[in-house]
């Protein structure tokens, strides 16, 4: 098994205290970061979360509630960071939503809510490192995408517009940053065994499963290792690229 080193680094990880962002939380801390995770307002998971990690770890890892898709929200955010923190090494954005529905029946208010939180608030966010990360010229930014904004998938035009422009935001913020030393990457998971998808009925679990060529889903850790590998130092000359983490899909 590889093993990370990230003593001394300080990640952001949006999203972080459920599902696949807390996976990548936990194993930055696992690997010595110091780490910000950041939630969209359930203090229940939130405080659940952090009262399950050991001692030492819960001394390297902060929690704070805002909304991504409010600029001013993220901006208030990095102010304070500042105020305790040097430098910011690595953000990870793993803060998004669904709201489904097809598109002749679609609420604005879900298609624009989605699009503000997935994309809107990865623009925020990134804006805001890679402003802190030029000062240093190294940094680490990783978004997370889908192969829904790929191939697409019934009733998730709104999320999976999100996800596709992911990969454009992501593919031009490389070009833009990159001889500055940072580096700009997606990671695309598939079907990953979380509660953001813990609604699915049996059947569609059945169904989805089947769809995978390696038939069964994708665990957070499986998404977490890679997130590690393109938040490390060992991936300087990966930019601008689209790992997908679906079994096949």
């Amino acid at each position: 098994m590889t093993t990370y080193d990230f003593q001394g680094q300080t990640a952001l990880v949006t999203g972080g205290t459920r599902g696949i962002g807390a996976a990548i939380t936990q194993a930055l801390l696992d690997a010595g970061a110091q780490v910000v995770a950041t939630y969209g307002g359930n203090d229940v998971a939130a405080k659940a979360f952090v009262a399950a990690l050991p001692a030492e770890k819960r001394s390297r890892l902060e929690t704070v509630a805002f909304d991504v898709a409010s600029a001013s929200q993220v901006e208030a955010f990095f102010k304070d960071f500042d105020q305790s923190h040097e430098r910011l090494d690595v953000t990870v954005n793993c803060a998004g939503i669904r709201d489904d529905g097809v598109v002749a029946m679609l609420p604005e208010e879900s298609w624009q809510r989605v699009l503000d939180v997935n994309l809107g608030g990865a623009f925020h966010v990134a804006k805001q490192s890679v402003l802190r990360m030029l000062t240093h010229r190294y940094g680490r930014i990783v978004l997370l995408t889908s192969p829904m904004g790929r191939i697409g998938w019934l009733g998730q035009a709104n999320y999976a517009s999100s996800k596709a422009g992911l990969v454009g935001f992501c593919k031009s913020l490389a070009k833009e940053v990159a001889r500055r030393g940072i580096t700009v990457n997606c990671l695309s998971p598939g079907f990953i065994d979380t509660d953001f998808i813990g609604n699915l009925l049996p059947e569609q679990r059945d169904l989805y499963t089947k769809l995978v060529p390696m038939r069964r889903f994708g665990t957070p850790q499986e998404v977490a290792d890679a997130a590690l590998f393109l938040a490390g130092r060992s991936a300087a000359y990966v930019t601008g690229s689209v790992l997908e983490i679906s079994g096949g899909l």
